[in-house]
């Protein structure tokens, strides 16, 4: 039986349990996952926070993390400035990239979700606002999602994986794993 770890990584926290930059004192996976044999299936940033799926099974793990099989991944987005119709309606086709163009992806604009503070928190500028946005693609590429958004005009400031296929973090809080067997 396989074995699946739902873990909400948190800000400022390297997707691996070994950090191979000399003289950094990075936190890792091996920081709150003392689980032997587990690997991550797929990548989150260090300034992204979120879910982040762990395994034992080798082919679990190509089938979550391979973007051939175009598992959806949801993201909740904090965006500079009031998101426009227009740039929803750009996301939503696909916005061309410099690694070529996105497949479409659900763009919403979303009232600030109930979530964790994050630690630093983000930036606040009194002159400039910010929104929310739920963006779910179903590519992986790297840095896709704060690429996209700041192509059509909003950069991202904060970005919180919440769902990968049917796991999502409901229940989950940050630093925290819950272990599912599959």
């Amino acid at each position: 039986m396989a074995r699946l770890i739902l873990f909400n990584k948190p800000f400022d926290v390297l997707s691996q349990f070994t950090d191979s930059s000399i003289g950094a004192d990075r936190r890792t996976l091996s920081d709150f996952i003392d689980v032997p044999r587990v690997y991550p299936a797929g990548r989150l940033d260090r300034d992204s926070e979120g879910l982040l799926l762990l395994t034992d099974d080798g082919r679990l793990q190509a089938r979550i993390s391979n973007p051939r099989f175009k598992t959806p991944k949801t993201y909740l987005v904090q965006v500079e400035g009031d998101v426009t119709p227009d740039a929803l309606a750009r996301l939503r086709a696909g916005v061309m990239l410099k690694d070529g163009p996105t497949l479409p992806a659900q763009a919403e604009r979303i009232e600030p979700p109930a979530i964790w503070p994050r630690d630093p928190p983000v930036r606040f500028r009194k002159t400039v606002p910010d929104c929310w946005i739920s963006l779910t693609i179903h590519e992986g590429r790297n840095r896709q999602v704060r690429r996209m958004t700041a192509a059509v005009g909003h950069p991202t400031l904060r970005l919180v994986r919440w769902r990968i296929g049917d796991w999502t973090l409901d229940g989950v809080a940050p630093g925290t794993w819950r272990d599912i067997s599959i």
